[in-house]
């Protein structure tokens, strides 16, 4: 019979568009489980039909609703300021008992931009320059649900946009359109897709002789330090013996120098290694970037709750294989 395990999650960093975690007691199998289901089926909201009043810009119609498509729409739970999941809050449109579409499976955008009727009202230092229509005129009729305009606070500051720019308007023309967003999954399209970067790397085993590191004179340990370009290790100021750097998980990603290195130091080939640096088999470093459409530390809150869905009902038809 299998081993049962006990996976941990220890947080390393926490933002709200980045996160960063150590899962541990456990192996590839749900590693890789859970970083797909983050990728691939956590449930966003996207905008999935557009209709056009009018389009006098220099986008045609199939360009603009692809652009609008990919601007993340953050659902904010009634009390809350977080990007949460949606999956509570909307129903699947396929899944909709409605005829068209209702607010319990989509959510309305109203965009109406006019040039000559924005431009007045514009700086007189801007009103030569094309009118650039952006997420902010997007209205939404939910007060729950949002464009994520930027990512954070500091993105923001160093946008010379108001939001995410869709078009820019020139004297004459006009852009009006509804924009009808719906829950869906990334397995289905990319625009639902909550990350950015979601990744897992193995975390790494430093191990150092002490006993082959003290027949190494000064001179030798610090060639060893400075061969690996990644910067794991350092000298010890009192003791002047080799030790790994505090943070040596987050940057040992290529020892193949300190390999190289350590190799000519040896006396015979067969000796063993002054560092070895392994990957751990059963701890993985993960780090979740968010488009702006939930908050990093919700997309993996919403990815176990999937994982956890998915072998309830594995578990529920192996059952009825023994009946």
């Amino acid at each position: 019979m299998p081993q049962q395990r006990f996976p941990k999650v220890e947080i390393l960093s926490i933002a709200p568009h980045h996160f960063s975690f150590v899962l541990s007691e456990t192996d590839t199998s749900m590693a890789n489980a859970l970083r797909r289901i983050m990728i691939a089926e956590v449930p966003t909201l996207a905008v999935d039909l557009v209709e056009y009043a009018e389009n006098s810009s220099v986008l045609n119609d199939e360009y603009i609703a692809h652009r609008l498509g990919l601007i993340p729409i953050r659902y904010t739970p009634e009390g809350s300021m977080k990007g949460g999941d949606c999956h509570q809050a909307f129903l699947p449109h396929r899944e909709c008992v409605c005829y068209d579409r209702c607010p319990r499976c989509s959510v309305e955008f109203e965009l109406d931009v006019n040039f000559d009727k924005a431009n007045p009202g514009r700086p007189d230092q801007e009103k030569d320059l094309p009118l650039t229509v952006t997420s902010k005129d997007l209205i939404s009729n939910n007060l729950l649900v949002a464009p994520a305009h930027f990512l954070n606070e500091e993105e923001q500051d160093e946008s010379h946009d108001e939001g995410i720019s869709i078009v820019k308007l020139g004297p004459g023309q006009h852009l009006k359109l509804k924009a009808i967003a719906r829950m869906g999954i990334s397995k289905e399209h990319a625009k639902w897709c909550p990350v950015a970067v979601a990744t897992y790397r193995f975390w790494p085993i430093i191990t150092i002789n002490e006993e082959a590191c003290s027949m190494l004179t000064l001179e030798q340990k610090q060639e060893l330090v400075e061969a690996c370009p990644d910067r794991i290790l350092e000298l010890d100021e009192i003791t002047g013996n080799l030790q790994a750097v505090e943070n040596a998980f987050e940057m040992a990603t290529f020892t193949e120098d300190l390999k190289v290195a350590q190799d000519a130091m040896k006396k015979r080939p067969e000796d063993d290694d002054f560092v070895s640096v392994v990957h751990s088999s059963d701890r993985f470093v993960f780090s979740v970037e968010s488009t702006g459409a939930m908050d990093a530390e919700d997309i993996l809150l919403s990815a176990l709750r999937v994982l956890k869905d998915r072998l309830n009902y594995l578990a529920a038809e192996v059952e009825k294989l023994k009946e």
